[in-house]
């Protein structure tokens, strides 16, 4: 997170949050036009940077190619939900336990010390995905909690039953994620429509992680997209 910060820090007063893109209205060899929820604006090059999922619910005039369009059609975000426990210490390393595990059977299927390098509150972070996460979504908050508890006490003992505190990401239920942690093809969609995935249309192109060629899926492929579609926007003037 401390690379959207830093960028964040260096763009100021142009970096517009709550202020989604609804409308990209663009000529091939012109301009384009970009309307958000606060602003227009007018510009020779744009680089869509967010999930397929997203990206596709942007009306786009003239309308995208139809193998572009049907690629957001098979481009779906995946089932993760993440449960984060917080405790006074890191109690299970006194045990000699790192926290970290891979679980069959349990709702939260991985697990993770993400206790601060400097010490402070103990903390542990799991995964609920696919199908578990699906079944997740349909109980009231204080099950999941429990739940989530018990599948943490199954890693490092008892002691995980009682937390300070307890957090949840729901990122299915997250309008502006739709899913997580990334867009993922099924079978014979990149055969069909790979081609596609970084092809600029017109002054239109394309970022975001779905795109990288290295760490797909990750913040490092985030970076490399954006570098490379950075690259070829400017090359294209």
């Amino acid at each position: 997170h401390l690379i959207a910060e830093r960028m964040a820090d260096a763009l100021g007063d142009r970096l517009l949050l709550s202020s989604p893109v609804r409308e990209i209205r663009w000529q091939d060899g012109g301009h384009v036009e970009i309307d958000s929820d606060l602003v227009r604006l007018v510009a020779s090059r744009v680089i869509v940077a967010t999930p397929p999922a997203l990206a596709a619910a942007i009306r786009f005039d003239p309308v995208l190619p139809t193998l572009r369009n049907q690629l957001f059609q098979r481009f779906p975000m995946g089932s993760l939900i993440k449960v984060t426990a917080m405790y006074d210490t890191p109690f299970w390393r006194e045990a000699g336990l790192s926290g970290m595990s891979a679980n069959l059977g349990l709702p939260v299927a991985n697990t993770f010390d993400n206790t601060l390098p400097d010490g402070g509150p103990g903390i542990l972070l799991g995964f609920v995905g696919g199908p578990d996460a699906r079944r997740w979504a349909g109980l009231d908050a204080s099950e999941r909690r429990k739940e989530a508890l018990a599948s943490f006490a199954a890693v490092v003992g008892e002691a995980a039953l009682a937390p300070i505190d307890y957090f949840e990401q729901d990122w299915p239920a997250d309008p502006w994620a739709r899913g997580g942690p990334v867009a993922f093809l099924g079978p014979g969609v990149l055969l069909d429509y790979g081609a596609t995935i970084r092809q600029p249309i017109g002054p239109i192109h394309w970022a975001g992680t779905e795109t990288a060629t290295f760490w797909n899926g990750y913040m490092e492929g985030a970076v490399r997209s954006g570098e490379r579609a950075a690259d070829a926007a400017l090359a294209s003037l």
